[in-house]
């Protein structure tokens, strides 16, 4: 019997109201809509991360950014994937941009304002990425200080943004280990998926020694359940195991799949515009409002 169903038979019964719990098994939280904020920047930078392919980084760097743009929040998105998922999510084709994020990376006489595009959407920039990408990770090994780069790029923008995503690619090399120093904050999105779990361990290890040598403000924000499917006991069990695990660092936002993610992609566009009246639309505000109250984004 679902939660829905009953509470409805103990009110029906007279048995009082009954506290009513999400996917994540706590109570249900009204995250309250962000007021405006008074000017833009200096930005919170945060890594969307996680080393395995497939749990949802772009679609939530691209929907999370499209929530926030919508509560006044100026963001650039950036694509640090050589496979280019971004870019291509908004509408910009890898294989036709003269400068990427690599040129950043690779050569000092070109800034990221030289780079970044309008993304179309209102208050959302991109710093785009293809292929060239995948070979900054064996260029950058001879460099000094060569985990710094992406912090040193970014660092002259960060006073036009509020928020600056990043887009990771799936693994743990050296393009990830720069996003993680040059972030302020960590978000993991994790499929609710048992295989899933098993890399989260890793990963958590990676982002302490990050901490610990390189960027000892970084901080985790939180752990993102995606591709949940209400209708399996399975997707429940593994959000009740990271819970166990991680405790307050999961979110109360729970991504639910949908084919409509895949659909708004392929039209280049957030769902929040795509679909905003689906559920999946009002996860992503949802998950914005709940960032902000966490301290997560300003």
């Amino acid at each position: 019997m679902t939660q829905e169903v009953r509470q409805g038979k103990q009110e029906e019964l007279g048995l009082g109201e009954v506290e009513r719990t999400g996917p994540t098994g706590r109570p249900l939280r009204d995250f309250p809509e962000p007021p405006p904020l008074d000017g833009h920047g200096p930005a919170r930078i945060i890594a969307m991360v996680n080393q395995k392919g497939g749990v949802g980084k772009t679609t939530s760097t691209i929907n999370l950014g499209a929530a926030l743009a919508g509560y006044g929040r100026r963001v650039l998105l950036v694509d640090f994937d050589p496979q280019g998922a971004l870019s291509v999510g908004l509408g910009i084709n890898p294989h036709e941009i003269e400068l990427s994020v690599y040129n950043v990376l690779m050569s000092s006489r070109v800034a990221a304002s030289d780079v970044i595009v309008p993304s179309g959407i209102e208050d959302i920039d991109i710093l785009p990425a293809n292929i060239d990408l995948s070979a900054a990770e064996v260029q950058l090994v001879g460099e000094v200080a060569r985990e710094q780069v992406l912090l040193r790029a970014l660092q002259p923008v960060s006073d036009d943004y509020d928020v600056i995503l990043i887009d990771c690619q799936p693994s743990l090399g050296l393009l990830t280990v720069n996003a993680l120093t040059a972030a302020h904050g960590v978000i993991i999105p994790l499929e609710t998926e048992f295989f899933a779990l098993r890399g989260v361990a890793l990963l958590v290890e990676t982002i302490e020694k990050v901490q610990d040598r390189l960027n000892p403000a970084l901080e985790i924000d939180g752990i993102l359940a995606t591709m949940f499917d209400s209708r399996t006991l399975h997707s429940r069990e593994v959000i009740d195991r990271v819970i166990e695990a991680f405790g307050e660092r999961v979110f109360d936002t729970v991504i639910s799949r949908t084919v409509k993610f895949p659909d708004a992609s392929v039209a280049a566009e957030p769902i929040t515009s795509f679909a905003p009246r689906h559920a999946g639309a009002e996860a992503y505000r949802q998950l914005a409002r709940e960032l902000i109250a966490r301290g997560g984004a300003p």
